[in-house]
């Protein structure tokens, strides 16, 4: 049995038509820079995310890039980020001298732990390692903002976050690339992912839960004033004109193409979520017979979009042997993460050494994913779960 990992092909064939003349319409016109549909689908989306702006831009990266750069982070700042995620997560921070403060994550949720960011903002305030385990750095670091990631598809932990981040007077930047569409209760009232922090972040790589079919990504901010710098941020810092440069900036435009396939993608994107709890929830009953399995954890008053399908074995050795069974069966699978950030070698110069972040590095060796779509079938779906149960 032949089994994607994402089945982009079936949704294609459900869209076809609508990208096609979506794409058609940007070819006659000739606006493949800032076009209509660009403008559209900002609108769009800020209207589904409730925030009152969106600006579209070139990748999730770059999303978060742009935030970074008009809060003003630089060298001498320390931004707070989970270890568990992603590089490009942290990756903006360094490129932009400033730095990383890895916080270890909630073993549940496998999102940053707000108690423990709460130690960790004390620790970089009091130049206190014992509090902590802090970089390597040169002088005091100036805690500047925090970077919550909405990981798999689910929120983090915005009540605790947001309450400790407002505590130490810090922004917070919220990474929801692998999470729109995703809600939480807060306050009484849903909420919906790219509505917290300052600004928000996504990404549109296709294998997202709304994706394109290349590279782009959006922010989100309710601040008139966040908005402009964004618009200018995103286009080599221009000002009133394209050749007057107020400040410097990048090249992070959404290609217009793009934004028509987004269009498309969003008649069906309610659906797919609809879809994507069917298939989250035929796994949880199918795997629940399978002993040395922890499931992905959903808290109530959440919704999951399920970006990817975690699953944890007992043991990195239980984990190897049930990747041979699914491999033998046709099943292909990943690991979403093998190595935590503060031990890849980009950051080797922070010298966070194993055993700093124990929650972060356990799962790291014990974590897998299957197969996860709006299209998979109980029929797939049971032939994977006889796969691991063999």
């Amino acid at each position: 049995m032949s089994i994607p990992f994402i089945d982009l092909k079936t949704q294609y064939a459900r869209v076809a038509g609508p990208v096609e003349q979506g794409l058609r319409a940007v070819l006659e016109s000739g606006a493949f820079i800032n076009g209509p549909e660009v403008v559209k689908l900002e609108k769009r989306l800020a209207e589904y995310c409730g925030t009152r702006h969106a600006v579209g831009c070139a990748s999730g990266t770059d999303a978060l890039m742009m935030a970074l750069m008009v809060l003003k982070v630089g060298p001498g700042d320390a931004v707070f980020c989970p270890s568990f995620t992603f590089m490009a997560t942290a990756e903006v921070v360094a490129l932009l001298g400033a730095t990383p403060v890895f916080v270890d994550m909630d073993p549940a949720t496998f999102n940053i732990d707000a108690a423990q960011l709460e130690t960790a903002i004390r620790a970089v305030e009091t130049d206190d390692a014992t509090l902590y385990p802090l970089p390597r750095h040169t002088g005091k670091l100036t805690p500047k903002a925090v970077i919550p990631v909405d990981l798999f598809g689910l929120l983090a932990d915005y009540q605790g976050v947001l309450s400790v981040s407002a505590k130490h007077g810090l922004y917070v930047i919220e990474d929801a690339a692998q999470a729109f569409g995703a809600t939480t209760e807060l306050g009484g009232v849903t909420r919906r992912s790219c509505s917290f922090g300052q600004i928000a972040c996504t990404s549109f790589f296709p294998a997202k839960p709304l994706g394109c079919y290349g590279d782009g990504g959006m922010c989100f901010t309710d601040d008139d004033e966040l908005l402009a710098l964004l618009q200018s941020v995103r286009v080599h810092g221009q000002g009133a004109d394209k050749y007057q440069n107020v400040r410097l900036g990048i090249t992070g435009r959404l290609d217009t193409m793009q934004a028509a396939v987004l269009l498309a993608k969003m008649d069906i994107f309610e659906d797919e979520l609809r879809l994507r709890q069917e298939v989250a929830a035929r796994y949880a009953q199918l795997l629940a017979k399978i002993p040395g399995l922890t499931l992905p954890h959903v808290p109530a008053g959440n919704l999951s979009v399920f970006a990817q399908y975690c699953i944890q074995a007992e043991s990195t050795a239980h984990r190897t042997e049930l990747l041979a069974k699914l491999a033998k069966a046709g099943v292909p699978t990943s690991i979403y993460y093998p190595v935590p950030l503060h031990l890849q070698p980009a950051y080797a110069n922070l010298a966070y050494a194993a055993g700093t972040l124990p929650v972060s590095e356990a799962v790291a060796g014990r974590i897998f994913s299957i197969p996860m779509h709006p299209y998979l079938t109980a029929p797939v779906q049971e032939e994977i779960a006889r796969a691991m149960a063999e």
